[in-house]
C-alpha cells in the first residue's frame, strides 16, 4: 500500500447561476481533482476547492504546491502512515484545501485497499444525513421561490440564509419572508461571512429574535475581538465559528475567548485526519457541530458526507450538502441524489464514488 504518485488535475464546471456571499462570488467551480496512486493499482480521489477570498488559495497554486512540494514528500510512504503525511504537509504554511485533498485521497485509497467505507473506518455511526441548502443573496421573492423548489423537489427543510453583504434591513426582510412563507415547516439559520460589524449583527439578531433561528454563523470579523465577544455574550442561539476556526488550535482559541459557541467542520479545509481532531475537541467541549460546505462539487460533498455520517454529533444537525446542485454538471460516474431531505453515502469501499473518465477529460483544463 505504498504511494507511488500524486496527481493534481485542474477542472472547471460552470454554475447555473453565480453564487454570492459577503466575501465574494464565484461563477464556475474551478477546482482541483487530487488522485493518489499506490503500488497495488489503487487510486484514491478527493477534491480541492480554491477560495482565494477565504484562504488565499488559487487553482494554479493548489496544483503547484501539490506537484512541487507535497507529492515528493508523500511518495514512498504507505497509506497507513497518515500521521507522517500530516506532519510533512504541516511544514508548509497555509494551503488548507490542498493539504486536505491529499489527506482524503489517501483515506479513500486506504478504504479501497481494505474493502471498507472510510465512514466505517472513522466511526460508522449512520449511512445518511439530513441536508441543509444555502440560499445566496437575491430578492426575497426569488430566495423564497428557491427554497420552495428545494423543499418540493428534494424534501429539504433546513435553509442557511446568506446575510451580511447588504444593509441589515434587507437581509432581515429576506429571513422574515422565508419564515412567513413556511412557518414552522422549515428550520432557518443565518451566515454573515463576517460581513457585518458587531453592532450591526446585534441589531439584525434583535430584529430576527421572533423568527426561531437555529444558529448564527460568522456574523462579524473574528479579529474584532472585543466586539465579537460582546455580540456572542448577548445571543440566545449558538454562534457558529467557521472561517475563524480552520484548526483545532483555532477552535480552542475562539471558544476560550468567548467568541463562539458552536463550530462548522469542513472536510475541504481539514481533511479527515484534522477534522477528526476538531470533532473530538468539540465533543469534549460540548459544542454543537455543523458539517459545512466549501462550495464543494459532488466529490467534495461525498467527502463531507463520509465524515458527517461517521459520528453522532456531526450527523445530528442537517449538513450543508447541496451546493453541487448549482453546478451544471459534475465528475461522478453515478451522481449523488438527494431524496426526502437526506443524502445517503455510497455503500462502496473508500469514499464510495467513482470518477467518470469522459467527464474528467471534458472538464479538465490542463490539456488543450
Amino acid at each position: 500500500m505504498k504511494i507511488t504518485a500524486v496527481e493534481a488535475i485542474p477542472f472547471a464546471i460552470p454554475y447555473s447561476k453565480p453564487l454570492r456571499f459577503a466575501s465574494g462570488e464565484v461563477h464556475a467551480a474551478e477546482h482541483v481533482l487530487v488522485r493518489v496512486h499506490t503500488d497495488d493499482g489503487i487510486v484514491g480521489v478527493a477534491e480541492a476547492p480554491p477560495r482565494p477570498f477565504t484562504y488565499g488559495e488559487t487553482q494554479d497554486g493548489i496544483v503547484a504546491v501539490i506537484d512541487k512540494v507535497f507529492a515528493p514528500q508523500v511518495i514512498g510512504l504507505t497509506l497507513l502512515e497518515r500521521e507522517v503525511v500530516t506532519g510533512r504537509l504541516a511544514r508548509t504554511v497555509g494551503n488548507p484545501t490542498a493539504k486536505s485533498a491529499v489527506d482524503m485521497a489517501i483515506w479513500d485509497a486506504l478504504g479501497k485497499s481494505l474493502g471498507l467505507p472510510v465512514a466505517e473506518l472513522l466511526g460508522g455511526y449512520t449511512d445518511r444525513m439530513r441536508v441543509s441548502h444555502m440560499l445566496g443573496f437575491d430578492d426575497p421573492a426569488i430566495m423564497v421561490a428557491e427554497a420552495e423548489k428545494m423543499r418540493d423537489t428534494y424534501g429539504i427543510s433546513t435553509f442557511k440564509v446568506k446575510v451580511g453583504r447588504r444593509p441589515v434591513q434587507l437581509d432581515t426582510a429576506v429571513v422574515r419572508a422565508l419564515r412567513d412563507r413556511f412557518g414552522a415547516e422549515v428550520d432557518l439559520y443565518v451566515d454573515g461571512n463576517r460581513g457585518w460589524s458587531a453592532s450591526e449583527s446585534a441589531r439584525a439578531m434583535k430584529e430576527m429574535a421572533d423568527l426561531g433561528l437555529l444558529f448564527a454563523e460568522e456574523l462579524c470579523p473574528a479579529d474584532d475581538v472585543i466586539g465579537r465577544r460582546w455580540l456572542v455574550g448577548q445571543l440566545d442561539v449558538p454562534f457558529i465559528a467557521d472561517e475563524s476556526v480552520p484548526t483545532a488550535a483555532d477552535v480552542t482559541r475562539e471558544i476560550l475567548a468567548g467568541a463562539a459557541t458552536a463550530i462548522s467542520i469542513k472536510t475541504a479545509r481539514t481533511g479527515f485526519t484534522a477534522s477528526r481532531r476538531v470533532h473530538h475537541l468539540a465533543e469534549g467541549l460540548g459544542l454543537e457541530v455543523v458539517i459545512g460546505n466549501q462550495i464543494d462539487g459532488q466529490v467534495g460533498t461525498a467527502c463531507a458526507l463520509t465524515f458527517g455520517t461517521a459520528f453522532e454529533s456531526t450527523s445530528r444537525n442537517a449538513g450543508e450538502l447541496s451546493n453541487f446542485l448549482d453546478m451544471t454538471d459534475d465528475l461522478l460516474a453515478t451522481p449523488l441524489q438527494i431524496s426526502d431531505g437526506h443524502l445517503h453515502r455510497g455503500a462502496g469501499a473508500g469514499i464510495g464514488i467513482e470518477i467518470d473518465p469522459d467527464k474528467l477529460a471534458h472538464y479538465r483544463t490542463d490539456r488543450s
